[in-house]
């Protein structure tokens, strides 16, 4: 007879499948889903900055811009945008649109508003793999609990034969 597995289970027993199951699939989903979240969450932070950075422009009213630009692998260089009243944003799918400041700031409102909403569902299906865990974990006790219980039962057995 095989002894117990590294985690402690008999091997091929349901204890042993279910606790595979967490760590091969439920754990591995769950972070992928939180991973995803948070890549969300990001954008969604960068689409607030480029929102507030657009107001400060907006509301300076200035008719030439100077600014660092990042080229790329964090190398910076001096820009000089002559013409501040318009901006190219990416939005998405390497697609870049020319808006007014306002455009652009409505824009970013409506992408925050949709990150959100994707951020919330990948919330809300992490929480479900969270009990799913959960529920794996419970019936795993439960068959724990009820093997301790038929082993005591069968050691009283035993015992009340022997008398």
């Amino acid at each position: 007879m095989e002894g117990p597995s590294h985690h402690g289970f008999p091997p091929n027993s349901k204890l042993e499948r279910f606790h595979n199951i967490v760590e091969t699939k439920l754990k591995v989903t769950l972070k992928s889903v939180l991973e995803a979240r948070d890549k969300i969450f990001d954008e969604h932070s960068e689409y607030i900055k480029l929102r507030n950075n657009i107001a400060v422009v907006r509301e300076s009213k200035q008719t030439e811009l100077e600014s660092l630009v990042n080229l790329g692998s964090e190398f910076y260089s001096q820009a000089v945008v002559p013409d501040p009243s318009r901006i190219v944003v990416d939005v998405g799918l390497t697609l870049h649109v020319e808006f007014t400041l306002d455009e652009a700031i409505e824009f970013c409102k409506k992408k925050e508003e949709h990150l959100k909403r994707k951020g919330e569902k990948l919330t809300e299906k992490a929480s479900e793999i969270r009990a799913h865990i959960k529920l794996v974990y419970d019936a795993m006790g439960e068959i724990m609990r009820l093997q301790q219980i038929e082993a005591h039962n069968k050691k009283l057995h035993n015992l009340s034969n022997q008398t």
